[in-house]
């Protein structure tokens, strides 16, 4: 069990967040009594009693609360990472309101899976514009559509159910099958949707004031050369051949003087931090230019034996779990993908939650800010600890924590890349950028484990980084950095 005392700190900030946050990523004016109001550490949800209309009931209101949290904790990063003044002093606040949606979304899900067990509604998973959203349609008598997900036995008796059958084919209740589907359908893509669509038309608007201030600017008209007014013919000519053009990636590319990393990976039950949780973290360390350190023990065994340990170093391997209602709903895709059945991963079996292990937390930040910290899409580790790790916004926001990605890596310094036109930098995965690099035989594939594929992806960065530099290319090319490179934020006035 956590320690609960963190959640009434959070809440204390409010008072911070409020004066500089008034509104969510929505644009609509945040009720900060409410916040103050929830119950985080027990549960925001609601338990419904077990008849048609309270389970339609309770599916609406979680899904009323859901889209209010998130709506303000998609807000939070801008707020905290743009409070150049330091009003907000930390960022337990959004930790607090992660943690409470996850356990929501796992009621939703329950309510869900209830309801396809009443025979209330059919559910089905569909991807829909940016996100991937519950889809109730009326039941037609067959069985739970939705391949992702577990079975619960809700219906009061031990055992007693086949592997196939829901609780209520196998129970002699009868439920009627007459509820309203409207006003309980998942608004998620519509509200992720109209959201991008909103900062696409700020993008505009602000290209829009910068071309009307440059055609004003008649010094720039005047200097030598001309002036290329954004959006013009010399700001479309940055790419030719199959030279990608730059883009808010370049951030995390390493100098030409990086040499002590880490890499991690992490697995987890989905995409959102806000939604999903933490299942597997691995990590090793690699020197990309000095020597290994002498007295570090000489083998590792990974699980795929054909990996040798290398130049690596200092592995580990972190297992995490579930709360029970996440595990009774099981999650047949990430077991596919990655091995890991979170149906035994319950915190009743014995596994402790990331999201409620301070000192797993700890450990793990003072790792991540000891050097730059490699990953292959690190946008996706940096969105999870910054809602799962204490102090790790903090360290990021005080210039603490520098970032490296081997993805762009691959899309800018990797000819093997080969663009096409469903994809103009080419395939940059993690399986195809280590195998272009040599750092995972064409016979096998990404594991899909935190270690594993640290693995991969550090002999990948260290083989790269080796025949760039003996080209001139990447970080010792023309448009190189010196330094370690990589993305780090400090304070800015």
């Amino acid at each position: 069990m956590t320690d609960r005392a963190w959640f009434d700190a959070a809440k204390g900030d409010i008072p911070q967040w409020a004066a500089s946050m008034p509104k969510d990523a929505d644009g609509t004016t945040i009720d900060w009594d409410w916040v103050r109001s929830l119950d985080l550490a027990h549960g925001v949800g609601t338990i419904p009693e077990s008849t048609p209309q309270s389970i339609h009931d309770a599916l609406k209101a979680d899904y009323a609360t859901r889209e209010r949290l998130e709506s303000i904790i998609a807000q939070c990063n801008s707020a905290f990472m743009t409070d150049f003044d330091r009003f907000i002093g930390s960022y337990r606040l959004p930790r607090a309101l992660a943690y409470a949606n996850r356990r929501l979304n796992d009621n939703i899900n329950t309510l869900l899976h209830l309801g396809e067990q009443q025979h209330l509604w059919a559910v089905s998973r569909e991807r829909r514009g940016r996100a991937t959203i519950a889809v109730l349609k009326p039941y037609s008598g067959s069985g739970p559509s939705n391949d992702d997900q577990g079975m619960l036995d809700l219906s009061g008796e031990a055992g007693g159910t086949s592997a196939g059958n829901t609780a209520a084919e196998n129970s002699d209740v009868k439920f009627p099958t007459t509820v309203a589907l409207d006003d309980v359908q998942d608004r998620t893509a519509a509200i992720l949707d109209a959201r991008a669509e909103r900062r696409k038309a700020q993008r505009f608007q602000k290209r829009a004031g910068d071309a009307a201030m440059a055609r004003a600017n008649l010094s720039g008209a005047t200097s030598p050369g001309g002036a290329a007014l954004p959006g013009g013919a010399a700001a479309s000519g940055n790419a030719t051949g199959h030279h990608p053009k730059p883009d808010w990636r370049d951030a995390y590319l390493p100098g030409r003087d990086v040499d002590a990393v880490m890499g991690i990976d992490i697995e987890t039950t989905g995409i959102d931090p806000a939604r999903d949780y933490i299942i597997d973290v691995g990590f090793e360390f690699m020197n990309m230019a000095s020597p290994r350190p002498a007295g570090e023990p000489e083998t590792y065994a990974y699980e795929q034996g054909y990996y040798a340990a290398g130049d690596a170093y200092g592995q580990s391997r972190l297992a995490f779990g579930v709360p029970p209602e996440n595990a009774a709903l099981g999650n047949a895709l990430i077991a596919k993908l990655t091995g890991i059945d979170v149906r035994g991963r319950s915190s009743e079996a014995g596994y402790r939650l990331f999201d409620e292990w301070p000192q797993a937390q700890a450990g793990l930040l003072a790792r991540l800010t000891q050097q730059p910290y490699v990953a292959h899409n690190a946008t996706f580790e940096h969105s999870w600890f910054m809602l799962n790790v204490a102090g790790y916004a903090e360290s990021y926001r005080a210039g603490r924590i520098t970032i490296i990605d081997t993805l762009p890596m691959s899309r800018q310094w990797d000819p093997g890349a080969v663009p096409t036109n469903e994809d103009p930098y080419g395939d940059n995965t993690l399986d195809a950028y280590a195998k272009r690099q040599g750092a995972l035989d064409s016979a096998h594939n990404e594991r899909h484990l935190g270690l594993e594929d640290s693995h991969i992806m550090l002999v990948a960065m260290k083989h790269h980084l080796a025949a760039l530099k003996a080209q001139g290319k990447g970080p010792w090319g023309s448009t190189g950095r010196a330094g370690v490179g990589g993305k780090s934020c400090g304070r800015k006035r």
